[in-house]
């Protein structure tokens, strides 16, 4: 498998382990270091795992979740670093049981870490949704 199959099959496993809320998964994969400009920040850094550690201890709504990778490019930078980009589209089921999808614009730096892909920042905007139904 080359470095960029990797990269694309770790992001979609990370992908997979926040929408259903395995921490150990997500814990395994990220640097303890993590950075991150997300919405849920409102414009702050976040350094570190707890900030992300709260929304995975949040009770699940146990409705459907899912994520996909549309668009995606790997760039390695080197033999130990690599930006990944995409554009995620997320399904889920809201309360009321009608479907809706959004789109974030994501940007994921990994860095290899003792023969290993660790995940050490990522940069995610909302791109918009749609509410079906």
């Amino acid at each position: 498998m080359s470095a960029q199959e990797e990269l694309l099959q770790l992001s979609k496993q990370l992908l997979d382990s926040i929408d259903q809320q395995d921490w150990q998964t997500y814990t395994n994969l990220c640097d303890e270091n993590l950075t991150a400009f997300e919405p849920e920040a409102v414009g702050s850094l976040v350094e570190g795992m707890p900030f992300h550690q709260f929304y995975f201890e949040m009770e699940g709504t146990g409705r459907a979740k899912q994520s996909t990778i549309s668009s995606p490019k790997v760039q390695l930078l080197d033999e130990s670093t690599a930006i990944v980009t995409y554009i995620r589209l997320t399904q889920r089921i809201g309360e009321d049981g009608r479907p809706s999808t959004s789109a974030f614009e994501e940007t994921r730096i990994w860095h290899r870490q003792a023969d290993k892909w660790q995940h050490v920042h990522f940069h995610r905007s909302n791109a918009g949704s749609i509410r079906l139904g």
